[in-house]
């Protein structure tokens, strides 16, 4: 890798760097997550139709949370993030809190965050760490309406004309983890490469979109950011 003419970079992380500190990736082997089958508890029409199921189905993922750790594959991460001088900017799929507690600071979750809850009436959104029950009020306008701050099915992704705009300026572009079929995510190396830039995909096994990277690690998130990390600021 040619570091002298990397200055911006942008990583897109998927439920593959989380999966190694004990959180479900998002959809199994058969089809189900957590056990729930994704329209039940990740669409609008899920929320309208059993707001408890799927109020209830957040809560669970908020409370496992407290019981998982940010591992090397984060810290990696977070230390690049301290220490490298160029543009940087982590976009992750996840709405764990894993990147946050490893200490990454230039860092968006493009489909929203556990530990946040979002107001249907006004829009504000706010931290929670606490279970939230259906009809719980809004802070701001009072409205019984808050919700999981999650993007669900069918609503547009968080603060994608930040992702855009550096995937436009990016010199590398990595991703880590991802299932390259859910999109935008999944087009952004295609955005990354019509600029230019290096895509380097990781992953335990090849993606959907493989074949769109110029080079592709197979193993383990815990090992193989690390090592590219280290490399990145030798």
């Amino acid at each position: 890798m040619q570091k002298d003419a990397i200055n911006s970079i942008v990583i897109l992380t998927g439920a593959g760097i989380s999966a190694e500190s004990g959180l479900a990736t998002f959809r199994g082997p058969d089809g189900l997550w957590e056990g729930h089958r994704v329209e039940d508890v990740c669409t609008p029409e899920a929320l309208a139709r059993d707001a408890v199921l799927v109020h209830r189905f957040y809560d669970e993922r908020r409370a496992k949370l407290a019981q998982v750790s940010p591992n090397a594959a984060h810290q990696a991460l977070a230390r690049l993030d301290a220490r490298w001088a160029g543009d940087l900017l982590i976009v992750t799929q996840n709405v764990d809190d894993l990147h946050e507690r490893a200490g990454a600071k230039r860092l968006l979750h493009m489909h929203g965050e556990l530990k946040s809850a979002l107001c249907a009436a006004c829009g504000e959104a706010a931290p929670w760490s606490d279970a939230l029950p259906p009809a719980s009020a809004c802070a701001r306008c009072n409205e019984p309406r808050l919700r999981p701050d999650i993007v669900f099915f069918g609503e547009m992704p968080y603060r994608m004309d930040r992702i855009y705009e550096a995937l436009e300026n990016a010199d590398l572009f990595v991703s880590i983890g991802t299932s390259g079929a859910v999109y935008p995510a999944a087009g952004f190396v295609q955005t990354a490469r019509a600029v230019g830039a290096r895509t380097i995909e990781l992953n335990l096994e090849p993606s959907a979109g493989s074949a769109l990277f110029d080079e592709t690690r197979l193993g383990p998130a815990t090992r193989l950011v690390p090592d590219l990390v280290d490399a990145l600021l030798a």
